[in-house]
């Protein structure tokens, strides 16, 4: 008996694309590249954490600092066409180059804190996610949000928008490997007294697709969010659904 629902949120409860997309081309300007980014272009950045979409928005601009070789992505100047490179990371294969430790975690400095300043007001449900998610509290389903997105955004945005609806919601922080490794879902369902058993688990991405699996845990997968439904079918998520109150009708 399902009892529990965990959810991804970027791409699958909120549209976090307005401030990820400002964070990001910010972030890389002030650490001296040339950047702009399209929102099909901001979507295929995120999912598996801020270094990572760090290296994969450099594999977009070029590896270096404006004035050397550095490419705007704006301007269209990638080798492939930047509708190819926003293609290739939007699937699995994205060569991200060879930006240095060193310099993920220079950008991941500047990043940081402007995010930070600009995640709530940049972000928005998806329709229909706040009724869903009052519908599933008052037929007495336990809910978690688990996001690779770091812990001290994850926090606000579900006390913003989903005030009360959450019995728990946790992002990245030290000491706990981020999705598709199973920990930080299994460690929210040791924290709501649930048995794997007893959950489901709720995404838009690739990156959902194998944390359900690696959890053991059934996984709804959504159309709305970072990844078209031609890309999650192509992976062999079942079922796909294409509006929130979908979810409530396959737990019923």
């Amino acid at each position: 008996m399902i009892n529990t629902v965990v959810f991804d949120m970027d791409g699958t409860i909120l549209d976090t694309i307005p401030g990820l997309k400002y964070a990001m081309t910010e972030a890389l300007r002030r650490a001296g590249y040339r950047a702009e980014f399209t929102d099909e272009q901001t979507k295929g950045l995120f999912g598996s954490g801020v270094n990572a979409a760090i290296r994969r928005a450099l594999a977009l601009v070029g590896q270096s600092p404006a004035g050397t070789d550095g490419i705007s992505a704006a301007a269209g100047h990638s080798p492939a066409g930047t509708d190819s490179a926003a293609a290739a990371v939007r699937g699995s294969g994205l060569k991200v180059g060879e930006a240095s430790e060193e310099e993920i975690l220079r950008i991941k400095s500047i990043y940081m804190p402007i995010y930070e300043a600009c995640c709530v007001d940049g972000s928005f449900p998806y329709e229909g996610i706040p009724e869903l998610l009052r519908d599933l509290k008052d037929a007495g389903y336990k809910t978690a949000v688990v996001s690779n997105k770091p812990d001290a955004a994850v926090k606000p945005l579900a006390e913003k928008y989903f005030p009360g609806l959450f019995d728990l919601a946790v992002g990245e922080r030290e000491g706990i490997r981020r999705k598709p490794a199973p920990d930080m879902v299994l460690e929210a369902l040791r924290l709501l007294g649930t048995d794997p058993s007893e959950a489901v688990y709720v995404g838009d991405s690739e990156v959902d697709l194998e944390t359900a699996a690696n959890s053991s845990l059934p996984c709804i997968a959504v159309d709305w969010g970072f990844r078209s439904r031609e890309h999650i079918e192509s992976l062999g998520a079942g079922p796909i659904v294409s509006a929130p109150a979908e979810i409530m009708s396959l737990l019923e």
